[in-house]
């Protein structure tokens, strides 16, 4: 039974490493359940069985990236409790992508090549369960309590704010990708961010 359990995790991994080759290579759209199958020699039954469809199967494979990069940052970057920690929190984000060839393909086709629609989006995000928001609640509550600590100014609204550095990363990623900036990613989030971060300052600070 335990072998059974470890020999269907490793299927599990396989189907999601074929559906991330091959909707980098073809994108969403052109991507069947039977060429994902075919990549890694199994039927598209098999990959039926794990998965109920493509918007479930593109959850699993953001959820996996989620929670890898969730661990990672966690070790390097434990609180987001001045302005460096955010700083150094999208740095090693950039890190986390940049050093790993199935994070830029994840991220890659998440930032150009995916054709979201109404319908994909509801369906992907009803099947992320807690980490379709745990990034922005993570942000938004550490920048309430540097608010509350002073490092903030008073009239800024924290869950805007934290849209907007949200944002303002997936912007640079994007602009990265598609080689719209002729700066590394690192140093656009270095720049960038700084020059965010220091207007956000109280004067006293």
């Amino acid at each position: 039974m335990k072998r059974t359990r470890q020999e269907a995790q490793e299927t599990k991994k396989a189907i999601l490493k074929s559906a991330l080759d091959t909707f980098y290579q073809k994108g969403y759209s052109k991507t069947t359940f039977e060429e994902i199958a075919s990549r890694i020699g199994l039927t598209k039954g098999a990959v039926y069985w794990y998965f109920k469809n493509k918007p479930d199967l593109l959850a699993a494979l953001i959820n996996q990236y989620l929670d890898a990069k969730k661990e990672y940052l966690e070790e390097k970057v434990p609180a987001l409790n001045h302005f460096k920690d955010i700083r150094d929190y999208f740095l090693y984000t950039a890190d986390f992508i940049l050093k790993s060839e199935n994070n830029m393909k994840l991220a890659f086709f998440l930032s150009l090549q995916m054709e979201w629609s109404e319908t994909i989006i509801t369906k992907v995000l009803e099947e992320m369960g807690q980490n379709k928001k745990y990034f922005f609640e993570y942000m938004k509550s550490s920048l309430s309590q540097m608010q509350k600590n002073g490092e903030i100014k008073d009239e800024i609204d924290a869950d805007t704010l934290s849209s907007l550095i949200i944002n303002l990363w997936t912007g640079h990623l994007e602009a990265y990708f598609s080689k719209r900036c002729s700066i590394d990613l690192r140093t656009m989030v270095e720049k960038s961010f700084d020059l965010l971060l220091n207007g956000l300052k109280r004067k006293d600070q």
